[in-house]
């Protein structure tokens, strides 16, 4: 019985369900899922080889050019010649230019120079005449002469008391001053000594004299005695 019953299973026919499942084959590998993006072939096979002869027979050149990088030499010279002084830069001019000429002889540089100078004296003269004849002209000398001429300007005058005459042809003078305080209104009284020129000895002490300004005499005397307004009693 029990064999039977195995048999039975054994030969049991597949129900409609089972047949009618398809089977699940697995996507290839060569297709690309639609997470991923499609990878596109290599541009490099889609242009033509650079191997290839142009239609005129000449080969092509599909590189782009590079900008030629200057030596270090150059760049050396170009910073050091930013650093030169101008003076130093000119005069190295100079000398290239005279080295790529033909040499010229001392008499020949002198002459150059003698006429470079001519020239720029020349066209400072023309400036000059230029300039001048822009500004205004000048008064005429007659009329400076006819003129009145200046009057000598106002000497400072003194009047003190002597108090010296002990030295020879000088004596001391003191000068009393007085005047109102601009604050307080008060009379502010001051003296000062002067040194005069007394050339006969005329005046003595105690008299009342009158000075003048005049230029220096000596060291201290910057007075002249003019007269003698009142004698000492």
């Amino acid at each position: 019985m029990a064999e039977e019953e195995i048999q039975a299973e054994d030969t049991e026919p597949t129900t409609p369900q089972a047949e009618a499942q398809p089977t699940v084959e697995e996507p290839a590998a060569t297709e690309p899922t639609p997470d991923e993006p499609a990878v596109s072939e290599p541009a490099a096979e889609a242009q033509p080889d650079a191997d290839q002869a142009s239609p005129e027979g000449e080969p092509t050149d599909t590189t782009t050019p590079q900008p030629k990088e200057e030596p270090a030499a150059a760049q050396s010279a170009a910073a050091a010649s930013d650093a030169v002084h101008p003076k130093e830069r000119r005069r190295h001019t100079r000398q290239r230019a005279a080295s790529t000429g033909t040499p010229r002889s001392a008499q020949e540089r002198r002459s150059d120079r003698e006429t470079l100078r001519k020239q720029n004296a020349k066209a400072r003269a023309e400036r000059r005449r230029k300039v001048r004849a822009k500004k205004p002209a000048p008064a005429p000398i007659a009329a400076a002469l006819v003129a009145e001429p200046s009057e000598r300007p106002t000497q400072k005058t003194r009047q003190g008391i002597v108090v010296s005459d002990k030295a020879a042809k000088t004596i001391t003078v003191r000068v009393d001053t007085s005047r109102r305080h601009r604050r307080y209104q008060k009379i502010v009284r001051s003296s000062k000594t002067l040194h005069a020129h007394d050339e006969h000895d005329e005046a003595h002490e105690g008299d009342l004299v009158r000075l003048v300004e005049t230029r220096p005499l000596s060291a201290t005397k910057r007075w002249r005695l003019v007269e003698i307004v009142e004698r000492a009693r």
